[in-house]
């Protein structure tokens, strides 16, 4: 629906062709990101979805406000994926120092109960920091709302809808692991909901339509 929306709305649009085989990538590395059976092939679909977010943000590249936006996400979102990628070596050598060496989920499962619990708290940890990068969770939320410089469709497909819920999504995969790290679950839901509570209070102060939806998003 917002590819045929985009028709129309970016039809006078000089990179109306740009504009499309971004979109498209941004789709593919989504679509990679759901439906790899590996931990590494999503950290794949995860730095695809991280760089289109940044040729779409900063589409209209003209505008310093549209490009600077486009800089920040991709930042932010490095320091956020640095953690998954550290929690992904973590996990592979913890688990190769028994014997297994794999990152498919299923694999990852069937013998998570062999690694020790402060292991897999700052395996856990670590991959929370890439998810709240993903995420828009706080202390990396502030790409978000500047990120609304991209056009209409942008936000709507990947601030509202697709790349903000792939952190969630990837917690949600890995719910065995959050699952022996008490301590990390207590940090998931006490970020949670402080982001919640604190984007919203953000938002009620905003006055563009825009930055509204962006603290909205950042607060569900």
């Amino acid at each position: 629906l917002i590819h045929v929306y985009s028709v129309g709305y970016m039809h006078h649009d000089p990179g109306f062709k740009r504009f499309f085989i971004y979109l498209n990538l941004f789709v593919f590395m989504m679509l990679l990101l759901v439906t790899g059976n590996n931990i590494l092939l999503m950290f794949v679909g995860w730095e695809g979805v991280g760089l289109c977010s940044y040729l779409l943000i900063g589409f209209w590249y003209e505008k310093d406000s549209a490009a600077n936006a486009g800089k920040k996400a991709f930042i932010v979102n490095r320091i956020g994926d640095f953690g998954f990628l550290m929690g992904i070596f973590l996990l592979f050598v913890s688990l190769g120092a028994q014997g297994i060496w794999t990152l498919k989920f299923a694999e990852i499962e069937q013998n998570a109960r062999l690694l020790n619990s402060a292991v897999v708290t700052i395996i856990t940890l670590l991959l929370f920091v890439g998810a709240a990068g993903k995420s828009a969770q706080i202390p990396l939320y502030v790409w978000l709302p500047d990120a609304m410089e991209g056009p209409t469709p942008v936000s709507s497909l990947i601030h509202a809808a697709t790349m903000v819920t792939a952190g969630v999504y990837m917690i949600a995969r890995l719910n065995y692991l959050f699952a022996m790290a008490p301590d990390t679950m207590f940090i998931v839901a006490l970020i949670g909901v402080l982001t919640a509570f604190f984007a919203a209070s953000i938002g009620f102060a905003q006055y563009d339509i825009k930055k509204i939806l962006a603290y909205s998003t950042i607060s569900q």
